[in-house]
């Protein structure tokens, strides 16, 4: 069995739990996402004088925002530092912010079903937001107006019904190696190279079941394979010693304390301990790094969705876009709209490949399960 892996069997085992919980509730069966039960923590709200709708429009809309006067309130993994101030100012709407890891939004989201208590949803987590979708908790049908900016890559990742919208998407997992155990000759290329004997132990990865770009990463492999052939390749992995940790942090740590020598990690780990100085180097496979696609939603019934609505456009804003890469820290992605640069050292081929949202979202209960079966034994 894997090394350190056998040591989260029971963490996987309660994540599974709560996987199931949402499952059960999901429309046609369908599996939803990362759930560890931790609650988020709120920013402080504050406020801003406006007027109340009137009473007929409440009546007749009683999704509409129903007092200007209260805060969005918005649930996210990441960038909580900078997007606050950012939109107060450009709109003048207030922001509440809660904060977490993808499997933490999760289950606080599944947990609030029956009374939710936020307005929107902005995470790397597209394949449980899109199961949302089918279950009938997010708007439909609206389109922003600024939804003809979007690149032809984030075009294709839009669902019919315009539930939510791609923000936009970085390499679950790039291949990094230390280059004080490998150089570009010997370190592993593909992801084929991390089943080779050579590598025995000397692999890490993030928990699937608990890191928010974990589970797009392996999704692909078992969409673009099958499952079976999938299992296959995973199987083959853990035989192969991969250490699992809890997140990508947890994983670079290991790669730069000598624990691991190379890694499936998250692109902007990568870039940011190569940024730092650190003994390591990157590699994109030529078949590919699986997408993890930041998206955001709105909440059906929430009472704020003017300002929701302009919350989705702020974040298809190329200048929105821009600042999140330029400041923040997360800012290793490909944008999802037209006239935005990227990190300038980011790979100028860089090759991303996305397993789709609807399959993704179905089969992450028995996809998860797995893991969490071969955790346990």
């Amino acid at each position: 069995m894997a090394n350190g892996y056998k040591m989260k069997g029971l963490m996987l085992v309660s994540v599974l739990m709560a996987t199931a919980a949402l499952s059960a509730c999901g429309s046609n069966g369908n599996n939803e996402a990362n759930t560890a039960a931790t609650n988020g923590t709120n920013a402080a709200a504050t406020t801003e004088a406006s007027t109340e709708p009137t009473k007929e429009a409440a009546a007749e809309s009683p999704a509409a925002d129903a007092s200007k006067d209260e805060p969005l309130v918005v649930y996210l993994n990441d960038f909580d530092d900078i997007v606050k101030p950012m939109f107060e100012e450009k709109t003048g709407y207030k922001l509440e912010i809660v904060s977490g890891n993808g499997a933490e939004i999760a289950s606080r989201i599944e947990a609030e079903k029956g009374n939710p208590h936020w307005d929107v949803v902005w995470m790397d987590s597209m394949p449980t937001i899109d199961q949302m979708g089918k279950n009938g908790q997010l708007l439909d049908s609206w389109a922003p107006s600024n939804l003809g900016g979007l690149t032809d890559f984030a075009k294709g990742l839009v669902p019919a019904n315009n539930t939510y919208f791609p923000t936009g998407e970085h390499a679950a997992s790039v291949i990094v190696y230390n280059t004080k155990a490998f150089d570009a000759n010997s370190a592993p290329k593909t992801w084929d190279d991390l089943l080779d004997a050579k590598f025995k132990g000397a692999i890490g990865m993030a928990d699937p079941a608990v890191a928010a770009p974990a589970y797009p990463f392996v999704a692909w492999f078992f969409q673009s394979e099958g499952m079976d052939q999938g299992k296959s390749y995973f199987d083959a992995l853990l035989k192969n010693g991969v250490h699992v940790y809890p997140k990508n942090p947890n994983v670079a740590k290991a790669l730069t304390d000598g624990e691991i020598k190379a890694a499936a990690l998250q692109e902007s780990n990568a870039y940011t301990l190569k940024n730092a100085g650190e003994p390591v180097d990157i590699i994109w496979p030529a078949e590919g790094a699986p997408a993890s696609v930041r998206v955001a939603a709105i909440q059906k019934e929430s009472k704020h969705q003017e300002a929701a609505k302009a919350f989705v456009e702020f974040l298809l804003d190329p200048a929105t876009q821009q600042a999140l890469i330029d400041k923040g820290d997360e800012s290793y992605f490909e944008p999802s709209v037209k006239g935005v640069n990227a990190k300038a050292d980011r790979a100028a081929d860089a090759k991303l490949v996305v397993a789709e949202a609807g399959w993704a979202g179905e089969h992450e209960g028995e996809i998860k399960q797995w893991f969490a079966d071969k955790a346990v034994k």
